[in-house]
């Protein structure tokens, strides 16, 4: 059926500054037209808190795995209703947009858009589809100011001066139609794989359970069979650094934009080393640990993040993070970790490198370590080819909802799928992870 889908008859300039050219019968019309500022502020804060993504849009913040600093209160915080347009300033140069499908509250450092009068132009699921598209971030980021990439901001005022793609009505009904049938095959790909994922962690979870609880008289405190690795960086303001960030469930590491010296604040950081265990200082509790592989040499991190490496003659370092995230693992991260601040807990590694963990001999050890090897192995290659899928859908959307394929005639033969809450996540969902270092308020 997509092989299928060909170009409308004709088309013309659109008015983007990334050149987009839309059918013919397609108008355009400036932002400010077609929505205006909400700055209506919370009294009490204690509205549904929502947050704001690059890959998932607006969700509501305790359906998400995001473990940025939460604020102390939520009084002053925007409150914005369903289909208004939610835009974090700091990051619309990512696409951290969209439609809201909630009442709640957001950041007051994002801008609240609503459609102007009873007649919208938009329908709000396409707008959502439509303003996250490549294209949009194009323009969201000619349109920000600042004088580095982490530092560029959208204001209202720019934001008001792009011009808006508006098909008619019913073309965005058969859009809409079409991505909602596209969107569900996806999704169902996209589970199938990650049980695949889950199996292997399993496996995992169940031979470092055996071995632990057949070796339990063995034991050494964690701290005589690690060796803290403390690797500081002489950090020059005009060169470039990658930040290591971890996610929680024991489910890797990825990287952040890279960033100047001088933009990196006031943390001391530290180099990272393929084979090293890096551990989240804010959210350990939450299974946010991790082995840096090649791939992550010459990164780094906080202070906030320990990093251990087995001593040789003793441990093995992928034993050790098995352990970590085994039942009894999870139980120590816990325990040595307090606060009061929501789900920001701090882990007193003092305290846990004190713990007594289970210490099988090293053959037992390597067994475990096979079994780590083959779950990041599966792990890799399923979300690459997630990755491949779900960037394959990110044209495909774009290209059908700037007008670049018809689908008015292919939506008309497709079954009605079940009408999904917009943005509603995948079960496991992995995409909206940030950790301490990205300490905005929500």
């Amino acid at each position: 059926m997509i092989e299928g889908l060909k170009p409308y008859a004709s088309y013309r300039d659109s008015g983007l500054l990334h050149p987009t050219p839309i059918p013919e019968h397609w108008t355009t019309l400036r932002a400010k037209v077609v929505f205006h500022e909400v700055d209506d502020k919370s009294s009490s804060g204690k509205e549904t808190l929502l947050s704001v993504s690059h890959i998932s849009g607006v969700r509501q913040r305790s359906d998400i795995n995001a473990t940025m600093f939460l604020a102390k209160s939520n009084v002053g915080h925007k409150r914005c209703q369903p289909d208004d347009l939610v835009i974090n300033t700091m990051w619309a140069w990512m696409g951290a947009l969209g439609v809201s499908p909630y009442s709640g509250i957001v950041s007051p450092a994002y801008a609240v858009y609503r459609q102007r009068g009873p007649e919208a132009p938009l329908l709000p699921k396409y707008a959502d589809h439509l303003l996250r598209t490549p294209n949009y971030i194009a323009e969201y980021t000619s349109r920000s100011t600042g004088i580095h990439s982490s530092r560029l901001r959208m204001y209202p005022e720019a934001f008001f001066r792009a011009p808006l793609i508006i098909p008619p009505r019913e073309d965005q009904e058969a859009i809409l139609r079409f991505l909602a049938y596209v969107n569900g095959r996806v999704d169902d790909y996209v589970r199938a794989k990650r049980k695949v994922i889950r199996a292997a962690s399993d496996a995992r979870a169940a031979v470092t359970d055996e071995i632990a609880r057949k070796h339990a008289g063995r034991t050494s405190r964690l701290a005589l069979v690690t060796t803290p690795a403390v690797r500081p960086v002489a950090r020059e303001r005009s060169t470039s650094y990658v930040r290591l960030g971890l996610r929680n469930r024991g489910r890797g590491i990825f990287h952040k934009p890279a960033q100047v010296g001088e933009h990196l604040g006031d943390s001391e950081f530290f180099w990272v080393e393929p084979g090293d265990l890096v551990i989240s200082g804010q959210f350990a509790w939450e299974g946010a640990i991790a082995i840096a592989s090649d791939g992550d040499s010459g990164t780094i991190v906080s202070h906030r993040y320990p990093i251990l490496r087995a001593r040789p003659d003793a441990a093995l370092t992928p034993y050790l993070w098995a352990l970590l995230r085994s039942s009894y693992g999870e139980l120590l991260l816990n325990v040595n970790s307090r606060g009061a601040a929501g789900r920001n807990r701090p882990l007193n590694d003092r305290a846990l490198g004190k713990e007594k963990v289970p210490l099988p001999p090293l053959p037992e050890q390597w067994r475990i370590a096979e079994f780590v090897e083959v779950e990041a192995a599966v792990r890799r290659e399923v979300e690459r080819e997630i990755a491949s899928v779900q960037e394959y859908r990110a044209q495909l959307v774009a290209d059908i909802a700037t007008g670049q394929l018809d689908v008015r005639e292919a939506a008309k033969s497709l079954p009605t799928m079940p009408e999904l809450t917009l943005n509603e996540p995948l079960p496991d969902d992995e995409s909206d992870d940030i950790d301490e270092d990205d300490n905005e308020a929500a």
